[in-house]
């Protein structure tokens, strides 16, 4: 679980190929050891917070409406 207050964005997993900058980003949270993937084989979304980059399998519209549910 991340604490909204931790939450920065969450992006459909497709900016990664269609941005330079979002891949450049994701790299580089991979080589410092804080790209946490949840699960392989289905990533949808990409959650930044203040220390991690989350590979989920849940989709972005989903996570920002339980976002919003919770706030």
């Amino acid at each position: 679980m991340i604490r909204a207050a931790d939450l920065i964005a969450i992006f459909d997993a497709t900016i990664e190929q269609s941005s330079k900058l979002s891949s450049q980003y994701v790299n580089h949270a991979k080589e410092h050891g804080q790209l946490e993937i949840v699960d392989v084989d289905e990533v949808k979304s990409i959650v930044l917070t203040t220390d991690h980059v989350y590979y989920s399998p849940i989709s972005s519209s989903t996570l920002k409406r339980r976002l919003y549910q919770v706030v």
